[in-house]
C-alpha cells in the first residue's frame, strides 16, 4: 500500500499515466467511507488542466470529477469562454471524497494542508503526462497543491507559474455556489467566465509560440 509520496517514489517510477492510475487505486484512501478514488479524466496534451480541490458528494459516487453543482457551473462558464470540455483534463489535489457524515447526507470537508501535502506527488507527476499548455489553480486548496505553499487566491489570481508550468490562479466555481445574494453571485461568475477567456488567450498563446518553435 501507497500511503505517502516518500513511498509512492519507492516504487519504480511510473512511466505512463496509466501506471501512476493504477498505483494510486492500489493505494487505500485514508479517509473512510469514500468509496472509490476519483482519477482525472481528459486527453493527454490537453491545452488546458483543471485542478481542484477534492471529488464532492456525486463525484464519489459516480467516480468521475467537476459532475456536481460546482462542475455543471463550470461546464456553463466553459462554454460561454469557448472552452471545449472533451479537450480540457480536469482533476483534483487530493482524489478522494472527505466528507463529515450528518444523518443521511455526507457533508464536504476540506483537506488539511498536511493531506494535500502528503498527496502533492501525484498531481504534478499527473501532469507530467498530461503535458497541458495551461495548468489552473481552482481554489486555495489547488494552489497549495501546485506551488507547494499556500498563497491568497484575491492577492495571487491571474497569471502564474507552477513548477515550470504555465499556470493560472483563479476561484473553485464551488465558491460561487455558495454565494447568498444575486446580485453578489451573478458579479462573481462574470468575473470567473473572464478568467476562463484569459486562460483559454494563453492556451491559444502558447500553443501558437509551440508551433512556431517547431
Amino acid at each position: 500500500m501507497i500511503t505517502s509520496a516518500k513511498a509512492a517514489t519507492a516504487r519504480p517510477e511510473p512511466k505512463t499515466l496509466k501506471a501512476l492510475n493504477e498505483a494510486l487505486v492500489a493505494d487505500a484512501p485514508l479517509v473512510p467511507g469514500a468509496t472509490k478514488w476519483v482519477l482525472g479524466e481528459g486527453p493527454i496534451r490537453s491545452p488546458i488542466a483543471f485542478v481542484g480541490e477534492q471529488p464532492g458528494d456525486q463525484e464519489d459516487l459516480q467516480g468521475r470529477p467537476f459532475v456536481g453543482p460546482a462542475g455543471r457551473l463550470l461546464d456553463r462558464a466553459m462554454v460561454e469562454a469557448g472552452i471545449a470540455r472533451d479537450r480540457s483534463y480536469f482533476t483534483n489535489a487530493v482524489k478522494y471524497f472527505k466528507f463529515a457524515q450528518r444523518g443521511k447526507r455526507r457533508i464536504h470537508q476540506r483537506p488539511t494542508a498536511g493531506e494535500v501535502r502528503h498527496y502533492r506527488w501525484w498531481p504534478m507527476k499527473e501532469l507530467e503526462f498530461v503535458e497541458p499548455r495551461i495548468v489552473v489553480a481552482l481554489g486555495a486548496t489547488a494552489v497549495l497543491a501546485l506551488s507547494g505553499k499556500a498563497l491568497s487566491i484575491a492577492r495571487t489570481r491571474g497569471e502564474a507559474r507552477f513548477d515550470g508550468h504555465l499556470g493560472f490562479i483563479t476561484v473553485h466555481p464551488s465558491s460561487l455556489v455558495r454565494i447568498p445574494a444575486e446580485d453578489d453571485r451573478r458579479r462573481a461568475y462574470a468575473d470567473f467566465v473572464a478568467d476562463l477567456r484569459q486562460i483559454r488567450s494563453l492556451s491559444e498563446r502558447d500553443g501558437a509560440a509551440r508551433a512556431a518553435a517547431g
